[in-house]
C-alpha cells in the first residue's frame, strides 16, 4: 500500500489482539488559494517569529509553553511530550458496543480506513467485521492520536472496516437552543403526503461523483477572466431579484403542487404514493418528536 499508516496498533476485544493499520479516508478538495501580495511591488508577503522587544527568533530558540498564570508559562520540549504515557497510543480497546444508529450524526468527525498489518491478522479481523455486520452493531472505544485522545466508533465497511473519530459531548452545542423557537404543531395530512410524495419522486441511489464544489469553478473562472480584463475590476451584481428575495412561500399548498410538475394537486401524489391515513401518522410522529427533543 503506498499511503503511510496514520496510526500502527492493535484493536483489543477481551483477550483477542488484532494488529491493524489505518489510513486517512478523507483528502482535501480541490481548492483555490490565495497569497498576500503587497500590491506597489507585486511581491508575495513573508511572516516571521517575531518576540516583543526583541525581534525576529530562530526556530530552534521556540519552544512550547502553557499559561499557568499570567505571564508565566511552563515550558515543554516536544520528546516530553511525545514520552507521555498512554495505554491507547498503541491500543484501541473497544470497551462498548452499540447500535448502528444509536450514536448522533453530530458526533462524527473523521474517518479512517481500518486494514490488517499482515496476513497472521486477517483471520481475527474478518470474524470481528462479519460479526458486527450480523449484530448490526458500531464498536467504541479511545484512541491517542497526533497528540489528543478520541472517542472512536469501528463499523464494516466492504472488506474492510472504518474507524471514525467521534467530538466528546462538552464540545457539542444544545439543540434546545436553536430548536425551541420551532412550533411543535403537526402538519395538514394533504400537506405531508405531496412532501412525501415530492421526496419519493426526487428519491435515487447516491452517486457523490456527481457533486463538486461549484464555488471553487466559479473562482477559477474568475480569475482567468480577470488575468484576459488585464487587472480591471470584475464585479457581478448577482443579487436576486425583488420577487426571487420575497421566497416566503404564502400558499404552501400550491407551491408543493407546483414542485410536483402539475395541477393533479393531492390526488394525483396519493397515486404515486400511496399513504397512511394522515390522523394515525400524526399520532405516530408526535411521541418521536418528544423523544428526538429529549435526546437533544
Amino acid at each position: 500500500m503506498a499511503a503511510r499508516a496514520y496510526w500502527q496498533g492493535q484493536i483489543k476485544l477481551a483477550l483477542v489482539s488484532i494488529p491493524v493499520e489505518i489510513y486517512s479516508a478523507t483528502r482535501s478538495g480541490a481548492t483555490v488559494s490565495f497569497k498576500q501580495i503587497h500590491e506597489p511591488s507585486g511581491k508575495p508577503v513573508h511572516y516571521e517569529k517575531v518576540v516583543t522587544g526583541i525581534g525576529p527568533v530562530d526556530k530552534d530558540e521556540i519552544m512550547k509553553g502553557y499559561e499557568v498564570a499570567k505571564g508565566e508559562y511552563v515550558l515543554l520540549e516536544q520528546d516530553e511530550i511525545d514520552a507521555v504515557k498512554l495505554e491507547s497510543k498503541k491500543t484501541l480497546e473497544l470497551t462498548q458496543f452499540v447500535d448502528a444508529d444509536a450514536v448522533d450524526v453530530l458526533y462524527y468527525e473523521k474517518p479512517f480506513f481500518v486494514v490488517p498489518a499482515d496476513d497472521l491478522a486477517n483471520e481475527a479481523f474478518i470474524v470481528l467485521r462479519e460479526a458486527l455486520k450480523r449484530t448490526r452493531k458500531v464498536g467504541l472505544g479511545q484512541l491517542a492520536l497526533r497528540g489528543r485522545e478520541y472517542v472512536v466508533s469501528l463499523k464494516p465497511s466492504g472488506r474492510g472496516m472504518v474507524l471514525e473519530t467521534l467530538r466528546y459531548a462538552d464540545e457539542m452545542e444544545k439543540a434546545q437552543g436553536y430548536f425551541r423557537e420551532i412550533p411543535d404543531d403537526e402538519p395538514e395530512g394533504e400537506l405531508l403526503e405531496l412532501a412525501e410524495a415530492l421526496i419519493d419522486r426526487k428519491s435515487g441511489p447516491f452517486h457523490p461523483q456527481e457533486y463538486h464544489d461549484r464555488y471553487v469553478d466559479a473562482l477559477r473562472d474568475l480569475i482567468e477572466r480577470k488575468r484576459k480584463a488585464r487587472g480591471k475590476k470584475i464585479i457581478e451584481d448577482d443579487e436576486p431579484s425583488d420577487a426571487a428575495k420575497g421566497s416566503n412561500v404564502v400558499d404552501l399548498m400550491a407551491a408543493l403542487r407546483q414542485s410536483m410538475g402539475g395541477k393533479g394537486g393531492a390526488s394525483s401524489s396519493k397515486k404515486s404514493a400511496p399513504k397512511k391515513p394522515a390522523a394515525k401518522k400524526a399520532a405516530a410522529a408526535k411521541p418521536a418528536k418528544r423523544a428526538d427533543r429529549k435526546r437533544a
